[in-house]
């Protein structure tokens, strides 16, 4: 039993030798190791580089965006330097008024007028049908 055995691993080693192992086999596999060395290196690389172009683009855009609001608020800064402004903010807030101008100040509106044509639109519209709307649109 034991000398099968030996005989058998024997015949693997000699088949292992002669046909599996030789330098041709052992060159092409090396050559098929090295391509797929290659090949990773290749995609590892295009994949980082992808990924930095689009953390560049991102910082682009942050720029120009930030770029954009400092202009923005330097013409803010400018806008309410001018004489326009201050003068639209001193009618607005200090009710002050130029020469020749007359202020008049109103009283605030009852509610009775704040709903009066309020009423009118919601009656007007609830009792004419979509038909009729459609014909004072086409034929006025």
């Amino acid at each position: 039993m034991w000398l099968k055995i030996q005989t058998f691993f024997r015949r693997i080693r000699y088949h292992a030798k002669r046909d599996i192992f030789t330098v041709r086999n052992v060159v092409t596999v090396l050559a098929i190791l090295i391509c797929f060395y290659w090949a990773w290196g290749a995609v590892n690389s295009t994949s980082r580089n992808w990924t930095l172009a689009e953390k560049l683009k991102g910082k682009q855009l942050e720029a120009a965006k930030t770029k954009l609001e400092v202009d923005k608020n330097r013409l803010e800064q400018q806008y309410f330097q001018t004489e326009e402004y201050q003068e639209l903010m001193a009618r607005m807030k200090l009710g002050k008024k130029t020469k020749g101008e007359t202020m008049v100040i109103l009283p605030e509106n009852s509610e009775k007028a704040r709903t009066k044509y309020l009423e009118k639109a919601t009656e007007q519209s609830e009792f004419r049908s979509n038909f009729s709307k459609w014909l004072d649109f086409l034929f006025g």
